[in-house]
């Protein structure tokens, strides 16, 4: 691993590139790469400014400086040989130099996780001297860009329509999404999340590209009406989280047979549950909380619906009738072990694009930056569903979170949910359940919250393991209830907390303290489970998983040189 700066040219000779030798006052003294074509100095630590004699190397096709920690502005190149740049994850700022769009071939450009801003323009080809680079007619061989995660701002710039993979999330956009995008016909991944725009979506937007195959406008301030997506047969990611959108889930969506992501969540979208959705074959995340569907779930037309569901959220809206029984019946992929499943939930685009959620864990709602091949849960949270948990709960063994707070339910509370041993966190607070806790959920060992309060709860809490780590607010509201951590004891026994033998046991049967504790420490979502942690820990594993990213962006790249050749 490289550290410091990039060689300068020497004061003396501006052929050389002077790098310091052992002897203070001595340098050494190397010819300049005039013919260099390739330079990967990626995932290294190297700082200061990026040297000047690089944006005059003449024959330069690839340069790769991401994932260092270069500071200043990117300086204009004086050749127009190059062909792929990433200068990704560093901490440079100022605007974009203009003669990155003067590169007669350039066809990768990776500027993301910077500091940049200014206004990007692809129009900005018409304001440069075409005899700069002997341009006869403006280039139009620009296959991927990113620049996300910096601070540009303006409006949506109009791709050239030889994008493939168009990515200016997490900037300060403005205005309205330009309905001329949709001449941007080979694009697969359109992602303009976490900005301000604002507007109505273009109807042509559902109908633009049928290689389109992520498109996420999650998190700015769109409005109206979802449009109408009839040739869009490759989509697998659909994101429209968290902006103002209305009227109803189109179906149309029904020809997106590929569709593995569905996240509509906290807009004003209305109507009864779309249950239209169980025809898609591929769907694993369903996510329509927080809008204003209504009426009953669960009367399912196809005869084996949501198979491959693993994230059904259904929170916070009208939503009446008893659960989907009939749903939870048939919900495959929840029933099957996945604990041989490391890694994370992934799209064709997965070297650039990663699923990611907004979910509700332990009563922390958190952004799942990627999503656990693991990870399975329900929420049904805050609406108007009635009537008893099925003991069919118990059958989906692969959940690790279940929430069915803020109902109508009554009932006592099934005892089958022994069965789910993966199971981190239960909130079946704010129902009218009644009767006692079952001792089987001492059996959770996984159980890391519990929220039972505010039902009709009576009797003994449970003793020993996962229940000794429980604290007042998971019973809170259930004036029956007697046993530790209550203050009010049962047989009118003083109650006693759980012994250090009692503590001993639980660490016997596979529960380790100092996970949970990580989890508190690290912050993330109060210790999702230490599997995950695992899979993204360490200073080596985290270099060795962006080398591995970074030889699929390789590929990407070798492969779209192929299509425009």
């Amino acid at each position: 691993m490289f550290v410091g700066h990039l060689p300068k040219i020497c004061t003396n000779n501006s052929t050389k590139l002077c790098f310091p030798s052992n002897s203070s006052n001595d340098q050494l003294e190397v010819s300049l790469p005039l013919y260099l074509e390739t330079l990967y100095l990626f995932g290294n630590l190297l700082n200061g400014s990026i040297s000047t004699w690089l944006y005059s190397l003449p024959s330069l096709k690839l340069l790769d400086l991401s994932m260092n920690q270069f500071t200043g502005s990117i300086n204009e190149f004086h050749s127009c040989s190059l062909e792929t740049l990433y200068l990704d994850q560093n901490r440079l700022h100022g605007h974009i130099p203009r003669s990155l769009f003067q590169q007669v071939n350039l066809g990768v450009l990776d500027l993301s996780s910077n500091s940049l801003s200014g206004v990007v323009e692809f129009d900005q080809f018409s304001k440069l001297n075409k005899s700069s680079c002997r341009i006869r007619e403006f280039p139009n061989s620009l296959l991927f860009l990113d620049v996300s995660n910096n601070q540009l701002q303006g409006l949506v710039p109009i791709p050239p329509p030889s994008l493939i993979i168009f990515s200016m999330s997490t900037n300060q956009l403005t205005g309205n999404i330009p309905s001329q995008i949709c001449n941007a016909s080979a694009l697969e991944v359109l992602d303009l999340s976490n900005n301000r725009l604002n507007g109505s979506l273009p109807r042509c937007l559902g109908n633009f590209s049928e290689n389109l195959s992520v498109l996420d406008l999650r998190n700015n301030r769109l409005q109206g009406m979802i449009p109408i997506f009839a040739k869009v047969k490759s989509l697998s990611i659909l994101n429209f989280n968290d902006n103002q959108l209305e009227g109803p889930l189109p179906q149309s969506l029904l020809t997106c047979k590929k569709l593995e992501v569905l996240d509509v969540g906290n807009n004003k979208i209305n109507g009864s549950f779309p249950n239209w959705l169980e025809s898609l074959p591929e769907l694993q995340v369903l996510i329509l909380r927080s809008n204003r569907f209504y009426g009953p779930v669960g009367d399912p037309t196809a005869r084996l619906p949501f198979q491959k569901l693993r994230i059904m959220d259904l929170s916070n809206n009208d939503f009446t009738g008893h659960l989907p029984r009939k749903y939870f019946e048939s919900l495959s992929a929840m029933m099957e072990s996945h604990a041989g499943e490391f890694g994370y939930m992934e799209v064709e685009h997965s070297y650039y694009y990663t699923k990611s959620v907004m979910v509700d864990m332990k009563g922390v709602y958190t952004k799942l930056e990627k999503i656990p091949k693991i990870f399975v849960f329900i929420d049904l949270s805050r609406n108007q569903f009635l009537g008893e948990i099925p003991n069919l709960i118990g059958m989906l063994k692969s959940l690790h979170g279940l929430n069915f707070s803020h109902n109508e339910l009554s009932g006592s509370i099934p005892p089958s949910l022994r069965n789910l041993s993966n199971l981190e966190w239960l909130d079946l607070s704010s129902n009218q359940l009644v009767g006692v806790i079952p001792e089987q959920l001492a059996d959770l060992t996984s159980l890391e919250f519990l929220k039972l309060s505010h039902n009709k709860l009576v009797g003994p809490i449970p003793n020993g393991k996962q229940f000794n780590t429980f604290e007042n607010d998971s019973y809170i509201g259930n004036s029956g209830l007697c046993g530790f951590p209550l203050s009010r004891t049962c047989n009118n026994e003083q109650e006693q907390p759980p012994s250090p033998t009692n503590v001993q046991q639980a660490e016997d049967d596979g529960f380790d303290w100092k996970f949970v504790w990580m989890g508190y420490i690290s912050g993330l979502v109060i210790g999702l489970s230490i599997g995950y942690i695992f899979l993204s820990s360490g200073k080596f594993d985290h270099w060795f998983s962006q080398w591995a990213v970074r030889r699929m962006w390789y590929k990407l790249n070798a492969r779209l040189r192929g299509r425009r050749n």
